[in-house]
This record gives structure tokens, C-alpha cells and sequence, in this order.
């Protein structure tokens, strides 16, 4: 993420294990909420349109790379990688900058680190601001992983069967996932690029993106997501699901109708599920489209 005439700091904070966390602290100092942006993947990175649901001149806002992700150091590396690490990450970034609470906002995986930080650390967290809703249980990961989304994309999961040698069509995520994690780099960037073709044809309502090229393919990052996804999150199944009451504080759900990557029925159990909750619905796929980012700058405001 590039500084701007709004940073407060950069910093490259060491948090064990061999790691090192890009993170930037912008906006105003003495706002009084502080938001932590967690990006989405996992594997991906803080990035400039981030910023865009934020006032500088009155919040305060902490962008940071996740374990392995974008400016974070090693770059890519899986080890001493797990949701339990993240969420110690945040604390630790938190008590280096002075912050004892706080409101996070994410969507996608950075939903279901918000909603898993929150649970395992509910007093320090004032607000939730989460969108796309995905919770790391079984049944989300295997929705895409399984190709539960192909009535209505059958063209993305047959692409991605054709990039799946024949005797392993009948569970190509798994033939895809040990390729990734275990195969040779050129494996590895073929399996890659097979997922990320698969992410990418369900993401948006229309005008649907592909990764590049893949003479240019950087898997790092999908890489990343996979090994979170092969390891279910590194959670319990439901585990949010079945701590939600621990979240008392206010949360609000920004939710698309057409999301092919994390379902809505997810986002409507949630909401039923915690006792302080309003859910947002939004005529958008997975990506996020210019109504959501309103009703996102809309609820960032009033916090």
C-alpha cells in the first residue's frame, strides 16, 4: 500500500516466528474509533482502495499485510501460518500502536478473521464492519471447492475440470490442492492458476475477471488460500456459528444477493445468530460494486 499525504507511519513490525508485518497507520490520530482493515484471500494484500470507504481528516485507520502477503515478510511462506497466528498479529499490531479497542472491517476472508478475532478477543473489539460473509466452515469451502455454484456457472466449473487430468475430475480441488501445496514450481503455478481461473469466473455479476497471463502467474497467493481452505481454516467447524453470542458488540453485515463465492445464506444465519446485528442486502456479486461501497462509507461514518 502506497503512503500518502494522510500516513501517520509505516512500520515493519516483527511478531515472531520469523515474520514481519508491513503496516500503515493512517488518517487522523485523534480520532476517537480506530478501524484495523483486514484484507481478504487469504493471501492477499492491504491495497490503495481500501482507503476508499474512509474519511482521513475524522478516522483513524490501521492497513496491514497479513503472514506472507504483499509487503509482509517472507513473502508467501505457510509457515507459523494460521488463523490463531493472524489474530495474535492484530493484538500485537494493536498494543504497538497504543490502540486498546477497536472496530475491524473485512470482507471475504477478511470477514471471517474480523468475526474470529472478535470471538477469541470480544472486549477488545467495539464495532464490526464485514461484508461478502465467509465464516471457514466446511460447507462455504466446499461450496466452491466442490463446484456447488455450477447452476448457475457451468462454463467456469467445466473450465476448471478441463485443466484437471481425467482420472481426478471427481474431486479436482484435491488433485489442485496437493499440486499447490506438495508439486514442483511449475505444478504449483498450473494447479494455482486452475483455482484462481475457478475464484475469478464466479466473482463478479458481469464483466468477469481472469488472472493474468500464466507466463506472468504469481501463485503465492492463491497458494496461500489454498492451504488455508485445505486446512479448514485452521477453526472448528461452525466455530463462529457456534460462538456468535459471544459478540455482543454492533455488527453490521453488508451482504450481496449474487454472491457466488460466499452464498447469502451465510451472511442470514450470522445475522440471526448475534444479538446486536443488522444485515445490509446489496444487488452485487462477491465484488464489491459501487452500492456496497456506499452503505459500507454510510455505516463507517456513524461508528
Amino acid at each position: 500500500m502506497t503512503p500518502d499525504e494522510f500516513t501517520i507511519q509505516e512500520l515493519h513490525l516483527a511478531v515472531g516466528d520469523g515474520h514481519t508485518l508491513y503496516v500503515q497507520d493512517w488518517g487522523n490520530k485523534e480520532a476517537t474509533t480506530v478501524w484495523i482493515v483486514l484484507h481478504g484471500g487469504p493471501g492477499s494484500q492491504a491495497k490503495p482502495k481500501h482507503k476508499g470507504g474512509f474519511d482521513p481528516t475524522t478516522q483513524r485507520v490501521i492497513f496491514f499485510d497479513q503472514r506472507g502477503c504483499g509487503n509482509s515478510t517472507p513473502y508467501g511462506s505457510l509457515e507459523h501460518n494460521t488463523t490463531q497466528d493472524l489474530i495474535a498479529d492484530i493484538s500485537r499490531i494493536a498494543d504497538e500502536l497504543g490502540v486498546a479497542t477497536f472496530a475491524l472491517h473485512g470482507s471475504s476472508w477478511g470477514s471471517a478473521l474480523a468475526l474470529a478475532y472478535a470471538v477469541e478477543h470480544p472486549e477488545r473489539v467495539s464495532a464490526l464492519a464485514i461484508g461478502g460473509i465467509f465464516t471457514g466452515s466446511k460447507n462455504e469451502i466446499d461450496w466452491l471447492d466442490q463446484g456447488r455454484f455450477q447452476t448457475f456457472y457451468p462454463d467456469v466449473w467445466q473450465d476448471y475440470l478441463a485443466r484437471t487430468p481425467e482420472a481426478h475430475r471427481g474431486n479436482p480441488t484435491a488433485y489442485h490442492n496437493d499440486k499447490v501445496l506438495n508439486g514442483s514450481p511449475e505444478e504449483q503455478k498450473a494447479s494455482g492458476y486452475a483455482y484462481e481461473r475457478l475464484e475469478a469466473g464466479v466473482i463478479k455479476l458481469d464483466d468477469r475477471s481472469n488472472p493474468d497471463d500464466i507466463a506472468e502467474y504469481d501463485p503465492a497467493g492463491i497458494r496461500m488460500e489454498m492451504f488455508y481452505m485445505a486446512n479448514n481454516c485452521f477453526m472448528p467447524d461452525r466455530h463462529v456459528m457456534n460462538n456468535a453470542h459471544k459478540l455482543t458488540m454492533p455488527v453490521h453485515i453488508v451482504q450481496g444477493r449474487y454472491d457466488m463465492v460466499c452464498p447469502p445464506i451465510t451472511a442470514y444465519e450470522l445475522h440471526g445468530k448475534l444479538p446486536n446485528s443488522r444485515l445490509y442486502w446489496v444487488i452485487s456479486g462477491h465484488a464489491h460494486e459501487h452500492e456496497t461501497q456506499n452503505v459500507f462509507s454510510a455505516i463507517i461514518a456513524a461508528i
